[in-house]
């Protein structure tokens, strides 16, 4: 079978068209025994110092013309980038503040204001296109490629070999990789040649040159099935670059409530001598400053439990005498810098590792006398008699798979998740508590320093060892990552060594082995690199000779204060620019003053330091700015009323330091809301106004915040209607899922290449157009939030809603100028990634902004057999610069095992994140094909698994439907994805509602998102303190799940449940007085009033209880979700009762005919 073709529209990169392994960029590299690694100057980046006599011409702003494209430019001032046909409209408005009518032609600023842009390196040839075909990355000759920058040597890396069980050695074990820095060729490859449709990918697998042309396949399951390996093509797509701005200033991790316990090690420069005669400072951290030696390595050790603002230390980071990266892919690292070549004696025969070894340690992977890559030269400088005889001897191979065991060695485990389920027969398949991640079936020691599934987590916990096995699963392989949440806990390093594998660019984690006390075996590319001198001291225990002690080895997830060598300009200061629609329909619907007062009380908690700048613009059918320049007795309003040609008119006032200018931008939000009040202005120039906000935070970059309560009507990006509101039920299929004008993502490109994030609030009661509108935050990694008729005062609720979201969105912490890489085990790979970013080169993710409430999700095939591997790692690492202007890089890395039995891959399924993954898939595929094509996808899914299980696990020849226990919720989710507002058809739905849908499934963590698609059901007016938590002082009941199903609500009771952004608490109307009385402080049933949206705090036993387990449900999510107390008879429990998916309703199917459904398609 063949998917249906289709350009991906949504923001989710499908590399399938013409792409090939490595995205084209050059021959695979799968990092193997004699592989040749082909030359280029670091494309995905390496933090060393470019080639000293390499000059590097600017590239001019306007990029190279992709065929039949409209040039995006970079230069802020093209005169005809943004033009626009519409008549300005120029408005006197009688305003408070003194104003002046800008001219245009005096004003118009010179191009020298905006400094000239600085072209990122790209990718030689980054393959595959990013998110939509049209607007992938150019390739630009200025970074040429030196001939001989990798000169063509082989590596002899020894065979990945199974890992052994070591027990209290966390630190020893392997583990995955993956993360914003990256080896100099891409580790992720990108299957799928013509002809060949692999595994997880939306896309068709047919090579289209016309975007325009899409071959569509009915119920075309969502991922493909593979047989053969793809041939290798190179084909170059063409698109955009998007060139960054000349100065980059990130600044993150400004508010989190985290506990850092900081390491600083900043004082230590130890040397080490490498073979070229050269001083080597690090054995990875990108690029390598030439330091003075230090006599004994000192560190300094801040062990701070208390650095709330994000873990900031007087730390002092090496001085570098490297020249100034180019890009954010040579950032997060490739390879070696140009002055380290890679030894030439790569083969040595090295001695059988049992000969030397570290008393206290046990490698993890079993070491033969095979050859191995050692990074050290010859005359290796710590010669083997400095280590001690072993104590004892390193086990050998049949010692460790019995250590290791497959699922096989854990009865009861395997048992429970794959003993067979027949759906039609067993009607309580919920467990009593909301579903957990499943636990990957390691070693005790292993999973004590594995990642925490809340910020990553596999669809498969159990790694199938080839693509044939995973097909034959019928179940799609991926990664789900929410790589910046608020942490409890993070360990801080500041370290003049980031230790990195000098192969591959992995950062040193839980899961490398080491060799001996000098030496360390990568975990992902399993390369033997040197430890350097400086991780030799522990800055814990301050102890020296324990590097497998080190934080950085004992935490799946730590972060590093990193060096000026991962800096491409002086870390930026924080920068908010607030954009806001100020039209009779904004001021109608009243969002204004909210946001003004809001924004008052917490000027002080918007992260950031003394640099903090601020910036107000304003817009109706005009564009208006604000001086707030310090020493002006009040704000000064500047009015541009040249929409078509939009200039600044002022460029050191509109953005000012917070500090300085407090006291004006009081003044401002004190007066704005009334300001507006009387106007009469009807036109939404939102275009002009995105590209004002551009030029204005070019400089810097930072965040633009827009309010928007309107379809947009003059200027550049202006829209049209599309909706048909009788459409909104059509079962046939839905029109308009995806933009209408590419302007949005345009500008979204580039102010991405300008490090400016765009969040989006659309607060709107008539159609807005959504599905235009967004592409300014997806593809500026920006956020969106959307409140549908919105009124201060006809929908209180909303209001709250609104409030409380602002509250979390202006001080939560922020990361700026960010770049995420995922590495994986070599035989592993990346291909198609889903969220709000823009895919600078094939496997690194730009994002301009990033917070801790938006999560990614990328696809993965296997390449090649994982035989020789008994783990397969994965490690995610975002470099961004905190809101304090310390550059951080952000490290995460998990580990899971490898099977190759398919009943071994059914039991470590994670149905959850199966379900998370297709529905990311599904969203692309209505966009790109049509809704009722991925519709048939999400069922086909549900029949391949159940067809799968039947034929090639399941014993049993029992008639029905049978499922290994892990994926009993399989079809129950399924069938709640079909009912949810994205993809359902049938019942009235309003486009931008859906469009909003969809892009929460694209950013939303996993556990908000399966409490949105299947909420948690619960009984509250017999709770009971059985099992309850004990936390604090207070208990907290656990009443069991109940399935989503009328018959299980009774009109005797009170019923809670949860929708992930919303509550609603069900009265039946025979429900006992007294929970009436003593929860809601109504004295009965028919004096609740009909919109209550609050529980009061009443001093009785039943409510204290009731909302210790509310609190308790709100504390684990980043927005406050509001509550709805419905009645049995009230309009309102028609929303209730839709969200009881499990039951018939008038346009879907119940859940028991859903599976005949399925039953009667396995027989076909």
């Amino acid at each position: 079978m063949s998917a249906p073709g289709y350009r991906n529209l949504n923001s989710s990169v499908s590399y399938s068209q013409n792409s090939t392994p490595n995205g084209g960029a050059a021959p695979p590299y799968q990092n193997g025994p004699a592989q040749t690694y082909q030359s280029m100057y670091p494309p995905t980046g390496c933090y060393g110092p470019p080639p000293q006599q390499q000059s590097y011409p600017t590239v001019p702003a306007h990029s190279t013309l992709a065929p039949n494209k409209a040039p995006i430019t970079n230069s802020a001032h093209s005169a005809n980038y943004y033009q626009s046909h519409h008549q300005q409209n120029q408005h006197h408005h009688h305003h408070h503040l003194p104003q002046h009518h800008v001219a245009p032609s005096p004003y118009s600023a010179p191009s020298s204001s905006a400094p000239p842009s600085q072209p990122y390196a790209t990718l030689p040839s980054p393959g595959p296109p990013p998110s939509n075909a049209q607007y992938n990355q150019q390739q630009h000759p200025p970074y040429a490629t030196p001939g001989s920058y990798y000169g063509q040597q082989s590596y002899h890396l020894p065979p990945p070999q199974p890992s052994q069980q070591q027990q209290q050695q966390p630190s020893l074990m392997p583990a995955p990789a993956g993360g914003p820095g990256a080896p100099l060729y891409p580790i992720v490859s990108y299957p799928s040649a013509p002809g060949s449709s692999q595994y997880g990918t939306l896309s068709s697998s047919q090579s289209t040159s016309t975007p325009g042309v899409m071959p569509t396949q009915m119920g075309a399951p969502l991922h493909q099935y593979s047989t053969s390996r793809p041939a290798s093509t190179t084909t170059v797509q063409p698109g955009y670059s998007v060139a960054p701005p000349s100065q980059l200033v990130p600044t993150v991790n400004g508010q989190g409530s985290t506990v850092h316990q900081h390491y600083d090690q900043s004082h230590q420069a130890s040397l080490s001598y490498d073979s070229y005669g050269r001083v080597s400072h690090s054995s990875g951290g990108g690029a390598e400053a030439d330091q003075p030696p230090s006599g004994t390595p000192s560190t300094s050790v801040h062990s701070s439990p208390g650095h709330h603002q994000g873990g900031d230390t007087s730390s002092s980071t090496t001085g570098s005498a490297s020249p100034v990266p180019n890009s954010y892919d040579s950032l997060e690292g490739g390879n070696y810098p140009d002055s380290m070549p890679p030894s030439n004696n790569m083969t040595n025969q090295a001695a059988p590792y049992s000969n030397y070894a570290y008393p206290s340690m046990q490698p993890a992977y079993q070491q033969g006398p095979s050859s191995h890559t050692d990074s050290s030269p010859s005359h290796d400088p710590y010669g083997q008699s400095s280590y001690q005889q072993c104590s004892q001897p390193f086990p050998n191979l049949s010692q460790l798979s019995a250590a290791l065991g497959g699922l096989s060695g854990v009865p009861e485990l395997e048992l429970e998740a794959l003993s067979p389920v027949n759906l039609l027969q067993e009607r309580n398949l919920l467990p009593p508590r909301p579903l957990e991640a499943p636990e990957p079936n390691l070693t005790p020691d292993l999973k004590k320093v594995n990642c925490s599934p809340q910020t990553f987590r596999c669809t498969l916990t159990s790694i199938p060892q080839t693509q044939a096995l995973l097909n034959k699963a019928r179940l799609p392989l991926g990664l789900l990552l929410h790589p910046f949440r608020d942490l409890q806990q993070l360990p801080v390093i500041t370290s003049n060594t980031i230790v990195r594998c000098r192969s591959c660019r992995t950062y040193i984690n839980p899961f490398v082995s080491f060799l001996d006390q000098r030496r360390w075996k990568c975990n992902l590319c399993y390369r033997v690199n040197d430890v350097p001198d400086e991780f030799m001291y522990n800055p814990v225990t301050r102890s020296y000779g324990e590097p497998h002690k080190r934080p950085e080895v004992q935490n799946p997830t730590v972060e590093f204060i990193a060096s000026s060598d991962y800096m491409l300009r002086p870390p930026q200061p924080a920068a908010y620019l607030f954009v806001l629609d100020v039209s009779h329909n904004a001021v109608e619907a009243g969002y204004l003053k909210y946001f003004c007062e809001l924004l008052l009380e917490n000027l002080d908690k918007l992260p950031g330091d003394t640099r903090t700048r601020v910036g107000f613009l304003t817009f109706d059918s005009t564009i208006h700015f604000y001086n707030l320049q310090e020493g002006l007795s009040q704000p000064q309003m500047l009015v541009v009323s040249d929409i078509d040609d939009i200039f600044i008119p002022s460029h050191d006032s509109l953005m000012v330091n917070l500090k300085e200018s407090k006291e004006l931008v009081n003044d401002l939000l004190t007066s704005l809301p009334g300001m507006f009040s009387q106007s009469m202005e009807t036109h939404s120039a939102l275009g002009p106004a995105l590209q004002a906000a551009f030029k204005l935070m070019s400089p810097t970059g930072g965040r633009v915040t827009v309010f928007q309560t309107q379809l947009p009507t003059l200027g550049a990006g202006a829209l049209q209607s599309r909706e048909d509101p009788n459409q909104r039920s059509s079962t046939k299929g839905v029109q308009h899922l995806g933009p209408a004008t590419d302007f949005y993502k345009k500008l979204a490109l580039d102010c991405s290449g300008q490090q400016i994030g765009v969040d989006l609030f659309l607060l709107s009661s008539q159609y807005a157009d959504l599905a235009s509108l967004s592409c300014i935050s997806k593809y500026s990694a920006g956020s969106v939030f959307y409140y549908p008729s919105f009124h201060y005062i006809h929908n209180p609720a909303q209001l709250e809603k609104f409030q409380r979201d602002l509250e979390r969105y202006l001080t939560r912490k922020i990361g700026f100028e960010a770049v995420m890489r995922i590495r994986c085990t070599k035989g592993l790979s990346i291909h198609t990634f889903h969220g709000n970013f823009f895919v600078r080169s094939t496997d690194l993710l730009s994002l301009a902004n990033v917070n801790p409430d938006s999560a990614f999700a990328v696809q993965m095939s296997i390449e090649d057999s994982l035989a020789d591997s008994s783990l397969a790692c994965f490690q995610a690492a975002l470099l961004y610069t905190s809101s304090k202007g310390k550059r951080r890089i952000r490290v995460h890395t998990m580990c899971l095992p490898v099977v190759n039995q398919l009943s071994d891959v059914y039991a470590g399924a994670d149905v959850q994140a199966i379900t998370v993954l297709l529905a990311n898939m599904a969203i692309d595929r209505s966009i790109s094909s049509s809704l009722s094509d991925a519709r048939d996808a999400l069922v086909n899914a549900v029949v391949d698994l159940v067809s799968a299980y039947k034929s090639n696990v399941s014993n049993l020849q029992q008639a029905g439907l049978v499922v290994p226990a892990s994926m009993r919720l399989f079809p129950v989710y399924i069938l709640s994805l079909l009912k949810q507002k994205a993809l359902r058809t049938g019942t009235s739905t309003r486009l931008d509602e859906r469009v909003f849908a969809m892009c929460e499934f694209k950013t939303q963590p996993l556990q908000q998102l399966m409490r949105m698609v299947h909420p948690d059901l619960y009984r509250l007016d017999n709770m009971s303190e059985q099992g309850a938590l004990h936390l604090n002082d207070t208990v907290v009941p656990q009443p069991h799940l109940l399935h989503l199903s009328a018959e299980r609500v009774s009109r005797d009771g009170a019923f809670l449940m949860d929708c992930g952004n919303v509550f609603y608490l069900w009265i039946g109307k025979c429900c006992n007085e007294m929970f009436i009385r003593d929860v809601l402080g109504c004295p009965n049933y028919a004096s609740i009033p009909t919109n209550m949206s609050h529980i009061p705090e009443l001093e009785t036993p039943l409510s204290e209880r009731v909302r210790a387990f509310l609190d308790w449900l709100q504390d684990n999510r980043a927005f406050s979700s509001i509550i709805h107390v419905v009645k049995d008879d009230a309009s309102a429990k028609a929303t209730f009762f839709q969200h009881l998916v499990e039951d018939k309703s008038e346009s879907a199917s119940s859940y028991y005919e859903f599976l005949q459904h399925i039953q009667q398609q396995m027989s076909k």
